[in-house]
């Protein structure tokens, strides 16, 4: 065994661990713990109903540069393989003229090496992994998130004071 300064390695690892950890007898109170879970870890509670999602096919605003589209519509049932790509039925740019449904966007057909393509690219085939649709449900927890555009009006707001 290999010994630094004349203590071998695993002394040094017990004394430095017994001296940071140490057990405590007295559990934590319940209420201290901040969970989001609804009932105790031995129990199993009854799943909340699956929330609705929305479906007014009406563009978002987006919160930030560069934010991926959220989905305005239903995707239950969407196949989305290596083989099909179900979104692409509407969002292909040979289809919008059909389906209405705005193009994705002309990033989605460049390479690593931004060399435009005819075809989907393959990095970017599976739609949901940027892409989500939005559920009507209540926020689990608070949520201060200013978006971008409110943080600038406030910054020139600031400046015109002063």
């Amino acid at each position: 065994m290999k010994t630094l300064l004349g203590i071998s390695a695993v002394a040094l690892v017990a004394v430095s661990l017994s001296s940071s950890f140490s057990v405590s007898a007295e559990p934590i109170p319940a209420d201290t713990i901040a969970t989001l879970r609804e009932a105790p870890l031995n129990v199993e509670p009854t799943p909340p109903a699956m929330q609705k999602v929305i479906n007014s096919d009406v563009k978002e605003v987006r919160n930030y540069p560069m934010q991926p589209p959220v989905i305005p519509h239903k995707i239950d049932g969407y196949q989305v393989n290596l083989k099909v790509n179900k979104c692409m039925s509407c969002h292909d740019r040979s289809r919008t003229g059909d389906s209405q449904a705005p193009m994705v966007s002309v990033t989605h057909y460049m390479d690593r090496e931004n060399n435009f393509l005819a075809t989907l690219s393959p990095r970017r085939y599976f739609c949901t992994q940027c892409h989500v649709p939005q559920l009507d449900a209540k926020l689990l927890v608070p949520n201060d998130f200013v978006d971008m555009d409110t943080l600038i009006k406030a910054d020139i707001n600031k400046e015109a004071k002063h």
